[in-house]
């Protein structure tokens, strides 16, 4: 065993990079709370949508025969129009030989603008009882209809029954749609129509105390006299006929301008209002037939005298209704104009980036199963072509390599590590290089290998510089032409070498990438990660191997030629994933890298959250700097341009972009499943999980892991994915923001021993 001590007891000056990291460190912590504030945008957006989107149905009665024995006689047998002054209720009849018009459930951009084409040309006013989601959505609709002279009233916020709902629900409901009433039109309202009333008759002990309850704080509640029931899409004939009153009574009658299907209420309304001219009746709006009332009683009539007979005029407007009354509008001030504006705004972001995300699920949906297609397709396919009785490399390859293991304060593990190497069944020598370590680890390494009796082992201590500065080291003091590369927390079995270095009788290979697997499986995360080590990292390398694009080889097992390795300038400091780094410049300077799926490595990965995520960013970020470094071998000749025409896209499609907006998949299950249909969404999230299985038990089954670890995998898609989806993310903030992350040291616990009992 041979000892070279160069270190002279201080530390090094920090290099570039490193400089350049102590800086932006400070800047990292509000990088993470930008992507959390994305993601909570995003959240935000889709609950809204969401919200905005409830169903609004027809309005059939939810309740039959329920009790009316609380209610006052004078509201169950007086007129469609309840109002209360000084606590006692009153009700307004319309008067006789006149049409107060009503519309609920809108606006709809198919329907409404239809309605008030042909309220415009009749020349004709209504009121509209609005859903105040959809004044949200289409607020230049209901901006249209106040313009035009027409009323508005609310129909709640998402059309639901209020009968049954908490103060504080229906104080909502009412509040919301005034403030995007507000921000539509600049306008309030005083008028209520509550979702699946018709005639006062029908008020129950369920539905009386709302109505009393919004009396008091200013509300009018409208009714109905005759229910068109064109929600029932009876024909065009028998709308006209339900709207129409009996004798010369007058009416408030109701139609609909959204809430599903309105083609037969669009033919149906002109032949309606020509019918009623024709009989003699004036529209106006409720309103209108307020202050009628209120006129005829400062007149000494009764409140439901027949007001209006023989001329058909009303107070204030004449035979044609051309006077528009909005006695009811309000104009909206202060907080509630801005608020309502707000709302406005923001309901448009999400009108705008819900179908965006739409598309990008379809896109990111389709790259997902072709991804795992692919997969499963070529992995199978390298497979066969391995195991064929006749494939070779070439010549067994038997002379001895160098085995370079760095290590920085790896006291934890590199007894383990050499005690591995013993056992080795090819001719190795090994090369440790202490990076500078403060716990003692050379002195570990030398003891070890002396108690093992490893007189092929040398151990280099150097100034702290860095992993890729101690693999140059360890490459340049190399005393054979194949060098392996090991981390010092990782074990070999005893064929690991032989199986890894067979591939270098073909002179064409410059590197090879081993078989790395977690060592410590038996805790949750070390589950989750042994899951995405044996299908996401090695099922996509038999991918890329047989595609001749291999992006990275592991930092844990990789082999290389000694001359590929100076040819490309040896381990770069540029980026923090020195592995894809070289891979990629290894293929663009014409080697060819392979995988070599029979030398296993086995790792001691993260044992806590806090340490995954720190490892994950960096291998994120790292593995962007690789690409962003060699962007230029898209544009390679021959076939050092290979990874930049094939390999290159794919790292970026299925590594980046495809895990940024992975989690639009999960985002919309959740939103399907709280709006739109939880079996169908529940379903469709157990298929892709299913594919998931699917994919995973193969890899399994071609790396002999045993089955028990896919029961985590549940789990691991809720919970863990999650986790990398937001690594990705944060690094994707960081690269574009200019940051630049420094080398962080995981916490070791060297619990990962001779691979004999791991597996």
């Amino acid at each position: 065993m041979t000892t070279t001590t160069p270190s002279r007891g201080r530390r090094r000056a920090p290099t570039r990079i490193e400089r350049a990291a102590g800086k932006a460190a400070a800047l990292q912590k509000p990088r993470v709370i930008l992507a959390l504030l994305l993601l909570l945008g995003l959240t935000s957006v889709m609950l809204l949508d969401g919200y905005l989107r409830a169903e609004v149905g027809g309005d059939e009665r939810v309740r039959d025969g329920a009790s009316s024995s609380k209610v006052p006689d004078k509201i169950l047998n007086g007129g469609p129009i309840i109002s209360f002054r000084g606590g006692q209720a009153t009700t307004t009849s319309v008067p006789a030989k006149t049409i107060a018009l009503t519309f609920d459930d809108g606006p709809n951009p198919t329907y409404t603008p239809q309605v008030l084409k042909i309220l415009e040309k009749y020349d004709v006013p209504a009121t509209f009882f609005v859903v105040g989601s959809m004044v949200s959505r289409y607020p230049g609709i209901v901006k249209d209809m106040v313009d035009q002279g027409d009323e508005v009233g609310i129909h709640t916020f998402t059309h639901v029954d209020l009968s049954y709902q908490s103060d504080a629900r229906i104080r909502r409901e009412m509040t919301q749609t005034q403030l995007a009433l507000a921000g539509a039109a600049g306008i309030t309202t005083t008028l209520f129509r509550a979702p699946y009333s018709s005639e006062t008759d029908a008020i129950d002990n369920y539905s009386w105390p709302v109505y009393k309850k919004l009396g008091e704080e200013g509300y009018t509640s409208v009714f109905v006299d005759t229910d068109s029931d064109d929600w029932k899409k009876p024909g065009v004939s028998k709308i006209v006929k339900w709207a129409t009153p009996s004798g010369t009574s007058g009416a408030s009658v109701l139609m609909h301008d959204a809430g599903g299907d309105r083609e037969q209420t669009i033919r149906a309304l002109p032949e309606y209002i020509e019918k009623m001219r024709a009989k003699g009746y004036t529209f106006t709006t409720i309103s209108g037939v307020i202050e009628a009332q209120n006129t005829a009683a400062r007149a000494g009539q009764q409140a439901n005298a027949p007001a209006g007979t023989g001329s058909g005029q009303l107070p204030g407007g004449n035979q044609n209704g051309t006077d528009r009354l909005q006695a009811a509008h309000r104009e909206a001030t202060g907080a509630t104009l801005y608020e309502g504006k707000a709302l406005v705004v923001a309901v448009a972001v999400a009108e705008y980036t819900v179908p965006t995300l739409s598309v990008g699920l379809v896109i990111v949906g389709v790259a997902v199963m072709g991804r795992f297609g692919m997969m499963l397709i070529l992995a199978r396919r390298h497979y066969r072509l391995r195991n064929k009785r006749r494939f070779s490399w070439g010549p067994t390859v038997t002379r001895p390599v160098t085995v370079i293991v760095p290590a920085y304060n790896e006291k934890e593990c590199i007894a383990n590590t050499l005690e591995s190497l013993a056992k080795s069944t090819h001719p190795i020598e090994v090369i440790v290089v202490d990076d500078g370590s403060s716990d003692g680890t050379s002195e570990i390494a030398r003891e070890a290998a002396r108690s093992l009796g490893m007189t092929n082992v040398r151990v280099i201590r150097q100034e702290n510089a860095g992993k890729p500065a101690a693999l140059n080291n360890g490459v340049r003091s190399a005393g054979h032409d194949i060098v392996v590369m090991m981390d010092g927390d990782t074990v070999f079995e005893p064929d690991t070498v032989r199986q890894l270095v067979q591939p270098f009788a073909n002179p064409e290979v410059g590197a090879v990438a081993g078989n790395a697997k977690v060592g410590n499986r038996d805790t949750v995360i070390g589950a989750w990660q042994h899951i995405e080590y044996v299908m996401g990292f090695n099922l996509d390398r038999r991918m890329y191997d047989l595609l001749r694009c291999m992006p990275t080889i592991p930092g844990a097992i990789g082999a290389f030629r000694r001359e590929a390795v100076l040819q490309v300038g040896g381990m770069s400091e540029d980026t923090l994933a020195e592995d894809t780094d070289i891979t990629i410049a290894m293929h663009r300077a014409g080697w060819r890298v392979v995988y070599q799926e029979y030398a296993r490595a086995w790792t001691e990965a993260p044992g806590s959250l806090k340490q995954l995520w720190s490892q994950r960013y960096r291998w994120s970020y790292g593995t962007m700097q690789a690409l962003w470094k060699h962007r230029k071998s898209l544009t390679d000749k021959g076939p050092s341009g290979r990874f930049g025409r094939v390999g290159m896209p794919l790292v970026v499609i299925f590594q980046i972009v495809t895990p940024v907006f992975a989690p639009l998949i999960d985002v919309f299950t959740a939103y399907s499943m709280i709006f739109v249909d939880f079996r169908a969404a529940l379903y469709a999230w157990l298929a892709v999980l299913g594919v998931q299985l699917v994919c995973a038990a193969y890899a399994f089954k071609l790396d002999k892991e045993k089955y028990r670890y896919l029961l985590m995998m549940p789990l691991q898609q809720l919970a863990y994915r999650q986790m990398m989806y937001l690594v990705l993310i944060h690094s994707c903030i960081t690269a574009l923001t200019g940051g630049r992350l420094r080398w962080q040291k995981l916490k070791r616990t060297g619990e990962v021993g001779t691979p004999a009992g791991v597996g």
